[in-house]
């Protein structure tokens, strides 16, 4: 059995250069930016420190409300989960033709002011190793409620990068162990791992872990009886 190996992140942000005034602009900029942007104005609000609790989910549906102005369109934007994607590219076309819909619905002109424009960014995501290795999933009972929301993010949303089958570590590590955790996999997989924050999913986490493997938190895993 290869040991859970616990790891932390943090979040850096890189400006790319590229910058909209208008919901057009905003548009054209999607059709070529880097889909690390994409990314980063989706998944990145989770983990940038937050004062207030997030009025929405990413910063394009935020910036269409408050610098634009345009309450419509921030609300269309701001229902796209991007855990129904496979690939960012997928994200990217369902924002532009969100967007396009919009503006073909009116034919005012809304600008943010000069102060305010959309400024396209990038994350990068540092990684750190805890040196914390969980042995056997029992484990993660006492151990998931202490985890940073750096290490939830990394195990939990960003590991949806790291496997063709946009799968968390969680569910990667518990399907190599054999079948006994399938509906402990099952439950995780109904997580949905956008609309809440890092603290939410921890609990909701932590939780389905007691549920299902609560009774063995103590008990020390053995290897198969040969030839039972």
């Amino acid at each position: 059995m290869v040991d859970f190996a616990i790891k932390d992140c943090a979040l850096g942000i890189v400006a790319t250069g590229h910058r909209a005034r208008t919901l057009g602009e905003l548009r054209n900029t999607l059709r070529n930016i880097h889909p690390g942007s994409i990314y980063h104005h989706f998944w990145g609000t989770l983990l940038r420190p937050q004062f207030s609790d997030r009025e929405y989910n990413n910063d394009f549906a935020t910036w269409c409300d408050h610098s634009l102005h345009d309450n419509r369109i921030a609300e269309r934007l701001a229902v796209i989960d991007p855990a129904d994607y496979s690939d960012l590219e997928g994200l990217r076309q369902e924002l532009i033709e969100v967007i396009d819909e919009r503006l073909d619905e009116t034919e005012v002109m809304l600008f943010a002011h000069a102060d305010e424009q959309f400024h396209f960014a990038r994350s990068v995501i540092v990684v750190f190793d805890t040196h914390k290795r969980i042995a056997y999933p029992g484990e993660f009972v006492k151990v998931l409620p202490e985890l940073s929301v750096g290490s939830v993010f990394y195990h939990f949303i960003d590991a949806r990068r790291r496997y063709p089958t946009a799968v968390d570590d969680f569910r990667a590590w518990l399907v190599e162990l054999g079948p006994q955790y399938d509906a402990l996999r099952a439950a995780i997989a109904e997580v949905d791992p956008y609309f809440e924050s890092l603290h939410v999913l921890r609990a909701r986490l932590a939780e389905l872990f007691a549920d299902h493997l609560g009774d063995a938190q103590s008990a020390t895993p053995t290897s198969p009886t040969p030839g039972g």
